[in-house]
């Protein structure tokens, strides 16, 4: 449990103005001094992440913010993270000090109503000061998780612990608790997958990547059987079979052999794709793609990968993507790289966006850029659909999800009705 990445936790957002406790907060819900305290304001000056287990709701981690209101020396840089964390967010809590309730504290409540975020409110310090019946009236008016607590006075931790827990599973979301499959939808009981999983030069030495072992793991735990093999020898191991597997996964860099040596009657996709579905909107990834067909020289595209790496010499995102990009549209392209974090605030200035499989993303931070990109009105892709489609064959590998194929297909037909059909090469 204490190993489970980042991505796979409940990512619960500390909010609050400088200095009222949320530090102490995290200290008292994690019975451990895991953030520094001090009387002195702004004594969090950054995003502070710490990963721990809250049972039983499981593995989450917390996101201690800088105070809204901080005004120390690069506190405008600071509070850019502050707010970028409501992305990540799956719920906040906004700690808060009796009687005192100012407009920091209705700027968090007003963006986690716009963004469907469930707050929990903390009222901190009451060894201090004794909150008022008015006040606490008030603050139920607002939302109606509200504990009292004094984050000092361990004494008190059960009860306010416990309290704080119920809220977490009223308000746990939906997604976490039962996340969209990877596989497990995809096969029938005993059924057998196959996954081609070259060997990644950027994986930890004896290790398969993290997006191949979730979907072993999610198969076995659905009672398939699992077939592992590298691309040179997958079509030896196919014809062995006494009967055709019901899936076939692979690794999107070798989807052309995989899908030359797979017979039509058989399923098959990329992992990139599973997770294209798990993490983010499938459907809205495959319409992106298709906007590919409208690209010409010239033309400006992001790449973003969700993980930091040391890239080595034929990086999938920096070097393979950007080349079959380019020798598919026939001319050079724009493509600037964006990893971990960043994710750039002009995204008009791109025709396309290809993303990376999210698998180092939680589902509601892939949504927010999905959404960002929406309402920019920016078409968004990402590796899996894009390899795909480069190597013409994104119908066979969308085939074992129906309403992505339409999604697909719709697009294209849509740019050919309208004025972006001068710029299609292929429908």
């Amino acid at each position: 449990m204490k190993k489970t990445p980042k991505s796979l936790r409940l990512q619960i957002g500390l909010f609050g103005r400088t200095n009222v406790g949320k530090s102490s907060f995290l200290n008292l819900v994690a019975a451990q001094d895991v953030a520094i305290t001090s009387p002195v304001p702004g004594t969090t000056t950054d995003v502070v992440e710490k990963a721990m287990e809250l049972l039983p709701l499981g593995p989450v981690v917390f996101l201690d913010t800088a105070g809204l209101d901080d005004s120390s020396v690069l506190a405008e840089a600071r509070l850019k993270k502050t707010v970028r964390i409501f992305d990540r967010s799956d719920v906040i809590t906004l700690v808060v000090e009796p009687n005192t309730w100012t407009d920091y504290e209705e700027r968090i409540l007003e963006e986690a109503k716009k963004r469907e975020i469930p707050p929990i409110v903390a009222v901190n310090k009451t060894d201090l000061h004794r909150a008022s019946a008015d006040f606490i009236e008030k603050v139920h008016s607002k939302t109606s998780r509200v504990l009292s607590c004094s984050s000092v006075d361990f004494d008190q931790r059960d009860p306010v612990i416990n309290q704080y827990k119920k809220f977490l599973i009223e308000v746990c979301p939906e997604d976490f608790l039962k996340p969209p499959p990877l596989v497990g939808d995809l096969l029938p009981g005993a059924g057998l997958a196959v996954m081609i999983v070259p060997i990644d030069l950027e994986a930890p030495k004896g290790r398969l990547i993290l997006p191949q072992v979730q979907t072993i793991r999610e198969a076995l735990d659905f009672d398939a059987t699992v077939m592992v093999v590298k691309e040179k020898e997958y079509a030896h191991s196919l014809s062995n079979l006494k009967t055709p597997p019901h899936l076939v996964i692979c690794d999107s860099q070798v989807v052309l052999k995989m899908v030359a040596d797979t017979p039509g009657g058989i399923p098959c996709t990329t992992f990139s794709i599973l997770f294209a579905r798990n993490k983010g909107d499938l459907a809205e990834l495959a319409r992106g793609a298709a906007a590919i067909e409208t690209l010409r020289p010239g033309d400006r595209v992001l790449i973003a990968e969700a993980c930091s790496h040391h890239a080595i010499e034929d990086d999938i995102g920096r070097v393979k993507i950007p080349r079959w990009m380019r020798q598919y549209v026939g001319g050079d392209l724009r493509i600037d790289v964006f990893s971990g974090r960043d994710y750039p605030d002009n995204l008009t200035e791109y025709r396309l966006i290809i993303h990376c499989g999210a698998c180092m993303l939680t589902r509601r931070e892939m949504l927010a850029r999905i959404q960002k990109a929406k309402e920019e009105r920016v078409p968004i892709t990402n590796y899996g659909l894009s390899i795909s489609l480069s190597q013409g064959v994104i119908r066979r590998v969308l085939s074992p999800f129906p309403a992505a194929l339409d999604s697909f297909q719709r697009e294209l037909e849509r740019l050919c009705k309208t004025g972006e059909n001068g710029r299609l090469r292929t429908a």
